[in-house]
């Protein structure tokens, strides 16, 4: 990791757009702070930070070949919970890197003690505001596949300024992807899934990867507690994947 000259603190604003997530401080469990104690050296990427306590500091970048000891693919999933899909998707395709960011402390616990369980040694995490993460902790052109798996839909019209698929988003996904990368993207709430397919259709630096209104459910998804509730509710689960289009 580089080390990056800190701005002028009296030109630094606390953050200049609102972040898709509030941050509870929810109690860990013993085994979570265990976890957090004797796991976290092996599984989190310990970021420079910029003001707020999930920030990433401007020119941060990490080698992912450092971090994870070899060139292979690599995988990111945004808002990755307590861990279940990716801890699944690394034990199942060991060849591929994976990194999960989150800012939820006690789902990241639960995601290294599930991780290490497994036997799960090529994933990270990472406790971050995501777009932050795909601006400057990840280099450009260094991921192979990103996943944005239920975001947070913040249904009221007041909130959705809030959501992390917005104006802004497609071009922060881009500027990580490689040539050719997808970009994967799956929730319950259907004006939010409108929302995403009209921010990526009008973004130039991707192209559908599907075709037809909505992309077939990704099988690489394990089927999660929360995607059951959502189906035992009524809500329609739908899929969107996207290709980033070749750089000029």
């Amino acid at each position: 990791m580089t080390d990056a000259a800190p701005p002028n603190p009296e030109t630094r604003t606390f953050r200049e757009k609102p972040v898709s997530f509030v941050r509870r401080s929810g109690r860990m469990s013993e085994a979570q702070d265990r976890a957090w104690i004797e796991l976290a050296p092996q599984y989190v990427i310990e970021a420079p930070r910029d003001l707020a306590a999930t920030s990433i500091l401007p020119g941060s970048s990490i080698d992912p070949v450092a971090v994870w000891g070899r060139e292979a693919p690599l995988v990111v999933e945004i808002g990755s919970g307590q861990g279940h899909a990716i801890v699944h998707a690394a034990t199942s395709h060991p060849d591929t890197d994976f990194l999960a960011i989150e800012v939820f402390r006690a789902g990241l616990a639960r995601t290294m003690l599930d991780a290490d369980r497994a036997g799960a040694r090529n994933l990270r995490l990472v406790e971050a505001n995501a777009p932050e993460v795909l601006q400057h902790l990840l280099p450009p052109a260094s991921v192979d596949e990103l996943w944005v798996f239920f975001p947070d839909p913040w249904h009221k019209k007041k909130h959705t300024k809030r959501r992390l698929v917005a104006d802004g988003f497609a071009a922060i996904a881009a500027g990580v992807l490689k040539d050719g990368g997808v970009l994967r993207l799956a929730t319950d709430w259907e004006d939010y899934a409108l929302q995403m397919r009209v921010v990526l259709g009008a973004a130039p630096e991707f192209a559908p990867a599907f075709e037809g209104e909505w992309a077939p459910r990704f099988e690489g998804r394990v089927l999660t507690a929360f995607e059951r509730k959502g189906a035992r509710v009524g809500r329609d689960i739908r899929d969107l994947s996207y290709r980033r289009v070749a750089r000029s």
